[in-house]
């Protein structure tokens, strides 16, 4: 593993539960990747190779105008280290979980 990205996808729509609905889409579409995720409050961070998550940004903004929204603004951060060892989700959150 040599990549994580954080991903917060922002559907333009007009009410806060069809906000919900398509970002729920985004995250099963995550979800069926089958690579390590973790929903936060704000993003959703993903870890895996970067080509693969590049791929998964993209797939990302297509779920969801495929599932309803005219247009989406996502916000991505990236850590990206070509020989691996990148910090994993769990070293980052698990220490502060109750």
């Amino acid at each position: 593993m040599n990549a994580s990205i954080a991903i917060q996808v922002l559907p333009k729509v007009e009410t806060d539960s069809e906000v919900c609905r398509i970002v729920d889409q985004v995250i099963a579409h995550i979800e069926q990747t089958g690579l390590s995720y973790y929903v936060g409050s704000f993003e959703t961070t993903v870890e895996g190779e970067f080509e693969e998550l590049m791929e998964l940004i993209k797939e990302c903004q297509y779920i969801a105008v495929k599932s309803g929204c005219p247009s989406v603004m996502s916000y991505v951060k990236i850590s990206f280290k070509p020989e691996g060892g990148i910090l994993t989700i769990d070293q980052k959150v698990s220490k502060h979980h109750r």
